[in-house]
């Protein structure tokens, strides 16, 4: 692995890190009760990862024009497939801070809502009891926690199964579309434009479907109309499909790569 592309399996990972761990701001946000300042404060991890997305794009499409410039087109499928397992690998890591996560989100939240102030929360966070905190919260999940997930009442399958295919189509999206640029290099431009329908159809399928599914549930949890227990075990499913689509979404590449290029032509 090259310096670049390990630079880009850095963003890679960073995006897909933050985007798992989203899951945990929901339950510091139940357990708080301040659901709405929870997403405020996760809006700062958001920007990161909105960051890293800027600088993963030109630089993939970078990549491919200097291999398409020089001719370097051996293992160009092997450097994909290390970047669907930096989301594989990242979304894998998320799971298991979850737990640590979610406890100091919550910690940040209550401050938050005491100090009213972002740096007095920030400047509290790195301050001695802070770390303190951080070393008290580190802990890893708990087994009951997977295997109570296939026991009692539990989230519906079909969510699950849609969350798992979202994320297949929305992690191969882009790489998909530039891996295309290498199969047909004329169209190249008009493939890599193509991937902003294939993450747009993933995303409205997260939106539509999905994220009302799980707001609903969060919302319910924190009015008492549903139990700690099933939101836990609703989030287990959710990780779980995750870190399925991220596998799925090497099954998908190659396809998907042939289908963009056929788009491409028929447009």
């Amino acid at each position: 692995m090259d310096h670049q592309l390990l630079v880009i399996f850095f963003l890679t990972f960073i995006i897909h890190i933050i985007g798992t761990l989203a899951y945990s701001v929901r339950i510091a946000g139940t357990r708080t009760g301040r659901i709405a300042i929870s997403f405020s404060l996760f809006n700062i991890l958001v920007l990161v990862s909105r960051l890293s997305n800027s600088f993963q794009a030109p630089l993939l499409a970078k990549r491919v024009e200097e291999d398409l410039l020089h001719q370097n087109l051996s293992g160009v499928e092997g450097d994909f497939r290390w970047l669907l397992f930096a989301a594989t690998l990242a979304t894998f890591a998320g799971a298991i801070l979850i737990p640590t996560f979610q406890r100091l989100f919550a910690r940040a939240v209550e401050s938050f809502g005491v100090s009213r102030s972002l740096p007095k929360m920030l400047l509290r966070a790195i301050s001695p009891a802070g770390m303190a905190h951080l070393c008290n919260a580190a802990v890893f999940p708990a087994r009951e926690n997977v295997t109570r997930a296939w026991k009692g009442e539990r989230m519906s399958l079909r969510i699950a199964i849609l969350n798992t295919v979202a994320m297949a189509v929305w992690t191969v999206g882009v790489f998909a579309s530039l891996y295309a640029g290498y199969l047909h290099p004329d169209l190249r431009s008009t493939a890599n434009s193509l991937s902003s329908v294939v993450n747009g159809a993933a995303t409205i399928l997260m939106f539509i479907i999905i994220d009302p599914y799980l707001s609903i549930l969060t919302d319910d949890v924190a009015g008492g109309k549903a139990g700690e227990a099933y939101f836990r075990r609703s989030i287990v499913w959710f990780v779980g499909s995750r870190l399925v689509g991220t596998l799925l979404a090497q099954v998908f590449l190659v396809p998907a790569a042939h289908l963009i290029v056929f788009v491409a032509e028929k447009i």
